[in-house]
């Protein structure tokens, strides 16, 4: 029963243990504790801001990112289309050189074709020429054997020739 009504004495002693460690927690440990708190809760803030920070940081980073990505593909269909435009300029030169060349053998063939026809036409007049020759001379040689019909034939030729 003493606990449930204490005396005096206990309670005095109670009070002063209580005041003593009151005291020594106040003095020694509550200062480290409470600072140690403060501390704590500063350096939750920085780490708070810092990782704010971060994120508005990389939420540019990102954005420059996007940014760089998008002229990236820009300059690469830009240097796609260049080289396009450009094979097909080399393409379509290429072509009309190819054409310009073809024309130009075409018309040599044509040029040689005509020289060797323009040979061969005077090769065959000229075996034209002297066949024919061969030939008046074999007729001529039967027809004036005498001489009789030799000079009736230089009387014809003198008669159709005319002076001017």
């Amino acid at each position: 029963m003493e606990l449930i009504t204490p005396d005096f004495g206990l309670i005095f002693w109670q009070i002063l243990v209580f005041g003593i460690l009151f005291f020594l927690l106040a003095k020694f440990a509550w200062k480290p504790i409470i600072q140690s708190l403060h501390e704590r809760e500063e350096s939750i803030d920085q780490a708070i801001k810092l990782s704010e920070e971060t994120k508005k940081e990389m939420a540019e980073l990102k954005a420059g990112n996007e940014q760089l990505l998008v002229s990236a593909r820009a300059e690469r269909d830009a240097l796609i289309k260049q080289a396009k435009e450009a094979a097909d300029a080399m393409i379509s030169q290429a072509k009309l050189d190819a054409q310009t060349a073809a024309n130009q053998e075409i018309e040599k063939a044509r040029v040689a074709f005509e020289q060797e026809k323009v040979a061969a036409v005077a090769s065959i007049r000229k075996e034209a020429a002297s066949l024919s020759l061969d030939l008046a001379e074999k007729v001529l040689k039967s027809q004036l054997k005498d001489k009789a019909a030799q000079e009736k034939l230089v009387s014809e030729w003198i008669a159709d020739v005319t002076l001017k």
